[in-house]
């Protein structure tokens, strides 16, 4: 008898429903059908796999010997590897794909499952490859380390000597010009090896046998010698040397003073105006009451540039009328650089101010302002000689004894800070300007 069929089988014993109609059935009247299954395995039918390309067509009965056989049945790989796949790939898998085949490497003759084998690819040992310098060797790889590291042409290597890094048939010419390369001295002083770059410095500082010029060579000695002799030299030669460093000392005083004349020159004003600020006021206004016609001096200025140079000077205590009650200031004619290319005697009219430092803002400042036209026979005004001195305290200049009382200057704000401003300006026509 037949086994049953499963999707008659019920939950209830010995009991069965049928599959279409879900009516029960009585298994004892179940039995099989000889002709029927005779004429059904008897019917043509096309493959299971027909949609998938198969074209086999044939009676039921010959399916199953036909399915042994089909490239699009669906088989597992005999390898076990868990792939199911059709027949047809089958080969394919088996020889290339699956990971439990045997592969045999080339190279080791080793043998792997497939598996195995891709991690060995790349990495066997007996496998022929190129230097990766490319220096154009071909070896095995496990040969290839000790290639790469101790034989390759090409292989990277650092200087001995300064430590850079150079291609390793490059080193041998860099060598010639290594700045750290050992070289003997070039005076053959007998100093052991000096790296190439320290050579100047040994020459010049440490060579025994290099030629020195003498120390004193600035102030004008000529002698040159080795290093050991030039200790002699200086013992022999000390009162030369103390000659030439006299004659350089002169010649620089000299040098000193016209620079310093020339910076004078060149921070002189010219634009004829001259605003002197006069600090520490009364500190000053003391010492000149304790030294009687005490007499403070301004800087110089030129009225125009290339004009003629001015000075202005105070006494604070005053001086002739006004001494011991009054500011009294003048102005005078000093030698300058231009002077023989100007016409004398000086004439052109000078305005004196003591300027109020009042703030603008508050009230109008009301500086006292002086302004006279030079007489040209006072000898003040004439050309200077060259003998004058800026200096010269007995040149009385032109101006006023009594310029501003004692009295009036304490007034507003001409004394501020503890300072005072006085403003000396000289009209040049414009045509000497041209």
């Amino acid at each position: 008898p037949s086994e049953p069929d499963p999707s008659l089988l019920s939950c209830s014993e010995g009991v069965f429903k049928c599959p279409e109609d879900q009516l029960p059935l009585d298994y004892a009247k179940i039995y099989p059908d000889p002709e029927l299954e005779a004429q059904v395995l008897s019917l043509a039918i096309r493959c299971i796999h027909s949609e998938e390309g198969c074209r086999w067509s044939g009676l039921i009965k010959h399916l199953q010997a036909h399915l042994g056989t089909c490239g699009f049945n669906v088989i597992p790989c005999p390898n076990r590897c868990s792939a199911k796949l059709s027949r047809r790939d089958l080969p394919e898998h088996v020889q290339h794909g699956c990971p439990k085949r045997r592969v045999k490497c080339e190279f080791c003759a080793s043998d792997f499952t497939g598996e195995a084998f891709e991690g060995h690819q790349g990495m066997c040992p007996q496998e022929s490859v190129y230097c990766e310098n490319k220096c154009g060797a071909r070896m095995m790889r496990r040969l290839l380390s000790q290639h790469t590291l101790a034989e390759c042409p090409k292989r990277t290597q650092p200087c001995t000597y300064c430590a850079k890094e150079f291609v390793f048939d490059t080193i041998q010419n860099h060598q010639y010009q290594c700045p750290r390369y050992p070289v003997p001295c070039p005076n053959q002083c007998g100093t052991p090896s000096i790296a190439r770059e320290d050579v100047p410095t040994h020459l010049k500082e440490s060579c025994n046998t290099a030629m020195l010029l003498c120390p004193f060579k600035e102030a004008g000695c000529k002698h040159r010698c080795p290093k050991l002799a030039m200790g002699r030299h200086l013992e022999e030669s000390t009162k030369a040397h103390l000659g030439m460093v006299c004659a350089l000392v002169s010649r620089q005083r000299q040098e000193i003073l016209e620079l310093r004349r020339d910076v004078e020159e060149l921070s002189v004003s010219s634009d004829g105006t001259l605003i002197w600020k006069i600090a520490d006021y009364a500190r000053k206004l003391q010492e000149a009451k304790a030294r009687s016609n005490y007499e403070f001096f301004s800087p110089p200025f030129y009225t125009h540039k290339y004009g003629y140079k001015l000075q202005v000077s105070a006494f604070l205590n005053g001086n002739g009328s006004g001494e011991s009650s009054h500011l009294s200031v003048y102005i005078r004619v000093l030698p300058g650089e231009y002077d023989n290319l100007l016409e004398w005697p000086f004439s052109y009219r000078v305005t004196f101010s003591l300027l109020d430092q009042s703030d603008p803002s508050l009230s109008k400042p009301q500086h006292i302002t002086e302004t006279f036209h030079p007489d040209p026979n006072w000898k003040n005004f004439q050309k200077p000689g060259a003998s004058r001195s800026s200096l010269d305290e007995s040149t009385l200049g032109f101006g006023y004894p009594k310029f501003i009382s004692h009295e009036d200057i304490k007034k507003r704000n001409y004394v501020r800070d503890n300072a005072i401003f006085i403003k000396a300006s000289v009209e040049i026509p414009q045509k000497i300007l041209a």
